[in-house]
């Protein structure tokens, strides 16, 4: 359950401290989690992050929400704060360790009626739902956000948006390839991959956020997004 990209934030270790020690905590129950997943160490979105969302989705106010990676429920719990009374948050995972800790924290914080856990690979899950949803949060392996964007802008609304988590792979994301470790260059040129995509593509806007392990935050400018052009261009220059 470890994530060695946890402990390497992307900007300086000073401020990550600020922003994590001086924002606001959370209360009750959500707090006494995140708290604990900290001492554990379990990779939940650190506080700096929280905060961000917390500030987002007050502004948002989205009723229906969809989320790749549920891990232990801690931001599936989070954004059900922020839906309203018949609000529903949506959450995917594949892991049956996070999926049995993910429903006990659902039960601990009485969201059992507020969130829905979808139990299998997203790839399988996501063709299969409707939308449309107000805002997804896309927390999953990294090496899949590419794989698993036209199917979110498919069921997220007009308007609405995608916020997508880790995607500075530690601050290496500009490295050269082959200076990244083996085991981890698959992830490295997917995730660049994505993000050209997404930063390039003249249907979408988006804009990136210094904080964890960097965010990306994706709105869609029509109602179907085409990939044809990008898929072309891809084709021609492999």
């Amino acid at each position: 359950m470890q994530n060695e990209m946890m402990h390497r934030p992307v900007v300086k270790k000073e401020l990550v401290a600020y922003m994590r020690q001086r924002q606001k905590p959370l209360t009750g129950e959500l707090g006494k989690l995140e708290g604990e997943a900290n001492r554990r160490g379990v990779p939940v979105i650190p506080h700096e992050t929280v905060v961000f969302m917390e500030f987002l989705l007050g502004q948002l106010q989205p009723q229906h929400v969809l989320e790749i990676g549920a891990a232990i429920g801690f931001s599936a719990s989070l954004m059900a704060q922020f839906v309203g009374e018949k609000g529903h948050v949506t959450t995917i995972d594949r892991y049956d360790v996070m999926i049995k800790e993910a429903k006990a924290n659902f039960s601990r914080l009485g969201l059992e009626d507020k969130v829905t856990l979808l139990e299998g690979q997203a790839a399988d899950i996501l063709p299969t739902l409707t939308g449309p949803y107000d805002f997804i949060f896309m927390d999953s392996a990294k090496s899949k956000y590419i794989e698993f964007l036209p199917e979110c802008l498919r069921v997220l609304r007009k308007g609405g948006v995608l916020m997508v988590d880790d995607i500075f792979q530690g601050g290496t994301i500009l490295d050269a390839t082959e200076d990244i470790p083996r085991k981890n260059r698959a992830i490295h040129r997917k995730l660049n991959a994505f993000l050209d995509l997404v930063m390039s593509h003249p249907q979408l806007t988006s804009t990136l956020v210094p904080l964890g392990d960097g965010l990306i935050l994706i709105t869609k400018d029509v109602e179907e997004v085409s990939f044809e052009e990008q898929a072309e261009t891809t084709e021609r220059s492999e």
